[in-house]
């Protein structure tokens, strides 16, 4: 099929390739430049689409990512099959396959239709009503039917087959809209040496100006100027344009995100270009130049097929070379809609009529339409329409009611005037004011380092558009610290269409129970919004969430002050005073792809590995997930089950040497003067008086006081520490570190590093670890004196630069050996040699669990669930009570913090010492009570010690130290399990062996 509706104006039209694409199965052709609105339009197609809850047809509305109706599903093979996409923003190429949505069989044919004949029934807010009887049948019929019919569009049925990148960046100056306003920022801006970013979400830079045919600048035309000013920006080397790219979200101190669509205009893409790019941005000055959007009149049947926003219709015509119909009434409320009825005059198509709202029409516009032969009706208002796919008639009267008069038309275009787009600029918490001249909010107080310029400002005349731009542009760049090389003057003529708008419903009294569409693709009429506010909502954010209303994937764009103008007078409030719905990112629909990035398959959960990793593999261990890292859980020889391996690697270790990869535990090097200040701040211990070259045992707590992370320190120098955090808290210990350093102690003189990657760490553990580690280093005296429990010293170990750390989590004479990561397994593999006169046996995760637990030692996020403090944990004396202040201190004094009963760590032996417990078990005083059983506690560890050759368990139990004797009951499946609470240390109490 060719284009029918295709015109040719100057450059429009001209010179530009056809395309062949199909929609719904059918073949059509469009030209290179075409949406895929733009060229179903050219062919006479407007049905694309059936609203959400009744099914009814819809048409195109806009023009741009405001479009609430054309929503299409578009790709030829499953694993490039993207839902949701706006007809208005999807550009066609050669093979182009796209879909209809939201109907069955057909497009044209709709079973779902039938909602439409039950609509009494189903009004605003009917789901809060209803499906409550009988109350089975929710899970067998209610919510199925829901869930099927719920939703837009289908998910692809294969996994995505494009690739999608993200991008840091940072610059002096980031201008949001490469419109008028935008362009003369840019062009301002980047006439100095600030560096500077233009984005725009369209295919083509230049906004209003690529539609404007009235308008000239510098004696070029409107868009010759926008064309001229872009081919300059890019002559620049300090800017960088960013067409197809969508600013769609606002996050703290000018970090703003960048959605760029690379090759989705493409039909046979580069591969090695990713399918869209996130870009993260960091500006030191922002200009927002996201202009406005039309708004649609809401009057009786305004949903149909051929109804759209005038000035929408007019970029069809000048901008891409379509006319949406060719017998055209207008219904207005302002000047702008007669400019767009003159151009669509020149093109071809005949104005029927103009209806205006406003009591009288006068002004330039209205007096060449009226020169132009074009019949004016003031105080007027299209009361209703006719017609099915595609609108046949509008009736029109005079606004207090009357008489209708039948207009023949295939195309109705409505303007109410323009919203300024604050939705950026109200995401970055800037306050808005309401203007009653305009009938919208425009920005009034900023937070961050902005500015808003041009029409998203609420200036709509081009000349006062253009000098708010270049105005914004050379206070953006003065406020980043640079100076302009002079200022630019600019020759504008273009006849202003003045401010007036509308919002509300524009029905009679004795319309109102017509129905007349504020929500298009939510189904929401004049008459729901009304009902809210009888049933007792009044804040436009109950009204929106009990209708709907502005939920759709617009997200409002379109109705959100037409709601706000249908609440204020049906309760007589004053418009700011109904409120306004909050702006939330992302500003138009973004791909899960884009955030996801290259963190797909294997890299959304990427296996780490220590370098030790190969070595553990080739001796047979079997691994365990921890964190994100795969760590050795045990090493079984021929026919050793886990059990058995585990028992054997303890005993090793008590009684010779034991050697464990400890590689995976977070570090954290802390550097600068103010160190010891920021940790005695950050942790529970007193780090002042701790002297280079010894270790400490340090605590850290959330706000709430509870314990988050635990490690051992290492004071390298004064200004130094080597901080060790759990495998699996190291990301958020240094996330929380970076938090505080950065908000609350900015002047403290310290930085972090993250160097868990950079060191090896390996454990020897046991009776000779000594022994083993004697003839390996070099410049350090391991003696007990030299080198006591809690030390650390720099020298060298096979050649190796190394940080060793006297220190144990097994309750062995311990070792920890810090080396370069590139040098880890070289230097396991010495030792390992140099162990093997001593039997030295490799042990993994589940043998060093069982060690530490028979010391009482802890591990955070088992011993601790988020609820457990220092003391609960037996961990009182890592608190420094003389200490002014650290993270947590004032919660630890919380009367519930500090309660006799609350929960305590203690050890379990149970009466049969055969039986091991269930990690997670319930502890209970009286397991005959009546249920529920009062709980008292849980076990938080249970293994069997073939030390001590029984098993044991670590638990928290209410009031736990002053239980020391008791009998307590565990009750599971198999029957009551009983087993006395002891001392949580219960092997070498006196720490003799860890002394040696």
């Amino acid at each position: 099929m060719t284009g029918t509706y295709r015109v040719r104006r100057g450059d429009v039209a001209e010179s530009r390739n056809a395309v062949h694409f199909t929609f719904d199965g059918k073949s059509y052709q469009g030209l290179a430049g075409d949406t895929l609105a733009s060229a179903l339009i050219a062919n006479g197609v407007h049905l694309v689409g059936r609203s959400f809850k009744y099914h009814r047809p819809r048409g195109f509305v806009s023009v741009g990512s405001e479009e609430p109706n054309a929503l299409v599903g578009v790709g030829a093979t499953q694993s490039r099959y993207t839902p949701n996409l706006l007809a208005t923003q999807v550009e066609i190429y050669d093979g182009l396959v796209a879909e209809s949505q939201n109907r069955w069989p057909s497009l044209e044919t709709d079973a779902s239709f039938l909602n439409e004949y039950f609509s009494a029934f189903l009004p605003a807010g009917f789901y809060y009503k209803t499906f409550m009887w009988p109350r089975t049948a929710w899970k067998k019929l209610y919510e199925p039917v829901i869930r099927r019919m719920a939703g837009l569009g289908r998910a692809p049925a294969e996994p995505d087959a494009d690739r999608y990148t993200q991008v840091f960046a940072h610059c002096d100056v980031l201008i949001v809209g490469a419109g008028p306003a935008g362009l003369a920022a840019a062009l301002e801006a980047s006439n100095s040496d600030a560096t500077v970013i233009l984005c725009d979400e369209q295919a083509e830079m230049g906004g209003s100006l690529l539609s404007d045919r009235s308008a000239s600048i510098d004696g070029m035309q409107a868009a010759d100027w926008a064309r001229a000013a872009l081919d300059e920006l890019r002559k620049r080397p300090n800017v960088k344009l960013m067409s197809r790219t969508t600013a769609f979200g606002w996050y703290p101190h000018n970090f703003v995100g960048l959605n760029e669509r690379v090759t989705d205009h493409l039909s046979n893409p580069a591969t090695n270009q990713p399918r869209e790019r996130l870009w993260q941005v960091r500006a030191k000055e922002v200009v927002l130049a996201a202009g406005a959007i039309e708004r649609p009149l809401v009057f009786t049947d305004n949903d149909r097929p051929g109804i759209m926003l005038a000035d929408a219709a007019r970029t069809y015509v000048n901008r891409y070379g379509v006319v949406p119909g060719k017998q055209v009434v207008v219904f207005t409320a302002c000047d702008s809609a007669y400019r767009a009825a003159l151009d669509l005059k020149a093109a071809g198509a005949k104005i029927q009529v103009i209806v205006d709202l406003r009591k009288s029409a006068s002004g330039h516009w209205v007096d060449k339409a009226r020169a132009e032969g074009i019949k004016v009706r003031s105080d007027s208002i299209v009361r209703g329409t006719s017609g099915w796919l595609r609108v046949k008639s509008a009736q029109i009267s005079n606004a207090q009611g009357g008489d209708a008069e039948t207009v023949a038309c295939d195309l109705i275009l409505m303007s109410g005037g323009f919203t300024p787009s604050v939705h950026l600029f109200s995401q970055s918490r800037g306050k808005l004011s309401y203007s009653e001249e305009l009938r919208a909010y425009v920005p009034a107080e900023s937070v961050e380092r902005e500015r808003s310029v041009g029409a998203c400002k609420g200036l709509f005349a081009l000349e006062s558009v253009i000098e708010s731009g270049a105005k914004g542009g050379r206070d953006a760049v003065a406020k980043a610290g640079f100076s302009p090389r002079g200022e630019r003057s600019y020759t504008v003529s273009a006849q202003s269409v003045g401010a007036d708008a509308f919002i509300g419903s524009v029905m009679t009294d004795h319309q109102a129970e017509k129905r007349a569409w504020v929500d298009f693709q939510n189904d929401v009429t004049a008459k729901d919004v009304r009902l809210a506010t009888r049933e007792g909502f009044r804040s436009i954010e109950h009204v929106k969430r009990y209708t709907t209303t502005g939920m759709a994937t617009d997200q409002g764009k379109l109705s959100n002050m037409n709601a706000l103008g249908v609440v204020s007078k049906q309760i007589d409030v004053a418009v700011p005073k109904v409120g306004l719905t909050t702006f939330r990112p992302p500003y138009t629909p973004t791909t899960f792809g884009s955030f996801a990035g290259q963190s797909r398959g294997d890299l959304f959960d990427p296996v780490r590995k220590t370098s030790i990793h190969p070595w553990a593999e080739a001796q047979g261990a079997q691994f365990e997930d921890v964190g994100v890292w795969k760590r050795a859980w045990y090493f079984p020889r021929v026919g050793e089950d886990m059990h058995a391996a585990v028992a054997r690697e303890c005993k090793a270790t008590r009684e010779s040497v034991g050697i464990f990869d400890a590689s995976t535990l977070g570090k954290i090097e802390i550097v600068g003067k103010d160190a010891a200040e920021f940790m005695n701040r950050m942790y529970t211990n007193a780090w002042t008086k701790l002297e280079p070259g010894r270790l400490r045992y340090g605590v850290m707590l959330r706000e709430d006081g509870f314990i988050m992370d635990d490690g051992v320190v290492g004071r390298m120098a004064t200004d130094r520490f080597h901080v060790t955090t759990t495998t699996g808290g190291a990301a958020r210990v240094l996330s929380m570190m970076e938090d505080y350093l950065q908000t609350e102690w900015p002047d403290l003189e310290v930085w972090l590093t993250s160097t868990t990657e950079q060191w090896s760490v390996i454990a020897l553990q046991g009776p000779n670890a000594r022994k083993v580690l004697e003839p390996l280093v070099e410049g350090i005296d391991l003696s007990a004196d030299a080198m006591p429990h809690m030390s650390v010293r720099e020298g060298r170990i096979c050649g190796v630069p190394t940080r060793l750390f006297r220190v144990s989590f097994t309750g062995e004479l311990g070792f920890e050996v810090n080396v370069p990561a590139g040098y880890g397994r070289a230097v396991w593999e010495a030792i390992f040699a140099a162990g093997k006169p001593y039997r030295i046996t490799p042990y993994g995760t589940e043998t060093m669990h069982v060690l530490r637990a028979e010391k009482g030692y802890i591990i955070v996020g088992q011993e601790t669930d988020g609820t457990v403090t220092p003391d609960d944990a037996g961990l009182g004396w890592a608190v420094g009570k003389a200490k002014r202040d650290f993270v947590g201190k004032r919660s630890l004094s919380r009367p519930a913090l500090v309660r006799e009963d609350r929960k305590q760590l203690v050890g379990l032996l149970t009466t049969d010492p055969k039986v091991v417990l269930e990690e997670g078990a319930q502890i209970v005083l009286d397991p005959t009570h009546p249920i529920p059983v009062p709980m008292i506690g849980h076990v938080t560890s249970a293994y069997w010690s073939a030390t001590l050759n029984r098993s044991i368990a670590l638990a928290l139990v209410r009031g736990g130290r002053s239980r020391m004797g008791e009998e307590l009951s565990i009750p599971m499946p198999d029957g009551v399990i009983k087993a006395k609470v002891v001392d949580s240390i219960l092997f070498d109490p006196k720490g003799e062996r860890l002394n040696a």
